[in-house]
């Protein structure tokens, strides 16, 4: 469930950083049935109003990757953590394991904004007990070559690197779910 970083935005489909984790896991001995929830431009707001039509998937792990459009738009904090968190609840009470997909913003809207943005990922994942991906674009963001000329989009290339850094986590959920199946 995401924004245009899910969604690929300028890549083909194969090459977004979802069916590249896809892949990766394959590769790893996990295949997965992938349903790429993203859409360029969404918000936390726009990915909750969506969330009824992920759950019905039935995800066993549903990583979330939104707030970096409400964080360029200079969205209310308050607003954007009340969204991650009711997301994060619904996918949990539907049975899903969760996995926050940590965001960062550049400074425009002044360093404490953008700390206080940073804040709420590993705040809301410690509180509803959700895991954490720190920072998605890790090793990706303001790095030219990985980005598509807006700055802002992955490369190709730099969307294999968002994979490389996806897939462990999920990796690690899918065997927490195959073991509490298990038990």
């Amino acid at each position: 469930l995401g924004d245009s970083l899910t969604a690929g935005y300028g890549l083909a489909e194969e090459d977004a950083y979802p069916a590249v984790t896809a892949r990766l896991l394959a590769e790893r001995g996990t295949p997965i049935h992938l349903v790429n929830a993203g859409v360029s431009g969404d918000t936390t707001a726009g990915g909750l109003s969506r969330l009824d039509w992920v759950l019905r998937q039935k995800p066993v792990v549903l990583v979330v990757e939104l707030g970096a459009n409400d964080g360029l738009r200079g969205q209310p904090l308050a607003g954007i953590e009340a969204n991650l968190r009711e997301i994060v609840r619904r996918g949990q009470a539907a049975g899903a394991l969760v996995l926050l997909a940590g965001m960062k913003i550049p400074p425009n809207y002044g360093r404490e904004y953008a700390d206080g943005f940073a804040a709420i990922f590993p705040r809301v994942a410690k509180d509803l007990r959700a895991d954490l991906i720190p920072f998605l674009l890790e090793g990706v963001a303001a790095e030219a070559q990985l980005n598509q000329a807006d700055g802002i989009h992955p490369t190709a290339e730099g969307a294999q690197i968002v994979a490389r850094t996806v897939a462990p986590y999920v990796q690690t959920l899918l065997r927490r779910a195959r073991a509490g199946r298990a038990a």
